[in-house]
């Protein structure tokens, strides 16, 4: 018998409590969409809910239907009292790492990794369009454990040099001040090989879209008429995702300068190239040493099916 995940950890801070996942009541076709962070897990749920519903009629908003069930801001008993009442296939958020993540047998895992540089140049955008009642929110919420989401520094090499070099629980040691990346992906990569984790990279996304939709599909085991699957892919790209971005951003984008389209910024990759400096990238290799093993480092800065 294969070893099978366990939690052991806790994560709690301004952002999420891993243990709301105690109150899951989980249902044998359930789906979870796992990322870090900003590494695919938007476009992912689109894509999820596009599967699902082929004919784009949804329910409701994907970022709706896919609750972030680990995440402060929304109450719990709202969460799980808008999962209980969902008669469609369920698809769940989570930025856990799978060491602390509720685990079942019986439901799939997509899990969704993307290049640490790639990652962090992502999230610069995010955080620095953050409005300030976001962070009044994330703060100023009760149960809030740990030290308070700090405001961006002016500079990106400021928080590169943080982001880097320092972690925000004793067992990480980068992604200050939100979560390790590294770890996170590594802790996903461990149990690759069990038949209902199945991982994906952001380049194969945008190197395949159609390709890697299928294999989610396959892998999900959900049927897809053929004749769907042109406008699928269509609804899925980043440009139509940004001009719909309302639908998709969550909270349709209200918390970020620029709403819907700042949270939907670029979506491409190598953007770093033109602003890490070798100093920077001797951080970023110091990192992977310490967090990675060689065959998930590989992994994670090429890509590839797994």
């Amino acid at each position: 018998m294969p070893t099978l995940p366990k939690r052991s950890r806790i994560y709690q801070n301004h952002h999420f409590d891993s243990t709301r996942w105690d109150y899951f009541e989980s249902r044998d076709d359930d789906i979870i969409v796992a990322t870090s962070y900003k590494a695919g897990t938007t476009w992912t749920q689109a894509i999820v809910a596009h599967l699902l519903f082929p004919d784009g009629n949804f329910p409701a908003a994907p970022a709706e239907m896919s609750s972030w069930l680990d995440m402060r801001i929304m109450p719990l008993e709202v969460i799980l009292n808008r999962l209980k009442t969902q008669t469609h296939r369920r698809f769940i958020k989570t930025h856990l790492p799978l060491d602390g993540m509720f685990y079942n047998e019986k439901i799939k895992y997509l899990y969704i990794a993307r290049d640490a540089r790639d990652v962090f140049m992502s999230l610069w955008n995010h955080y620095k369009g953050m409005k300030d009642e976001f962070f009044t929110l994330m703060n100023m919420l009760p149960g809030r454990v740990g030290d308070e989401l700090p405001r961006p520094p002016d500079d990106i090499h400021t928080f590169w040099q943080n982001w880097i070099t320092r972690g925000s629980f004793e067992w990480e040691t980068d992604g200050w001040p939100y979560w390790s990346h590294l770890s996170n992906v590594q802790s996903w990569w461990n149990f690759r090989h069990l038949p209902n984790i199945q991982l994906f990279h952001y380049n194969d996304m945008l190197e395949n879209t159609e390709r890697e939709v299928r294999r989610m599909a396959a892998f999900l085991e959900i049927d897809v008429p053929e004749n769907a699957w042109v406008d699928i892919i269509k609804a899925v790209s980043f440009a139509e995702m940004k001009r719909q971005g309302e639908l998709y951003a969550p909270g349709g984008g209200h918390f970020w300068k620029g709403g819907a389209q700042t949270f939907l910024h670029k979506g491409t990759n190598g953007r770093w190239r033109d602003v890490l400096s070798d100093k920077e990238m001797s951080l970023y290799e110091a990192a992977c040493d310490r967090a990675l093993t060689p065959e998930c480092r590989e992994w994670l800065g090429n890509g590839g099916t797994i």
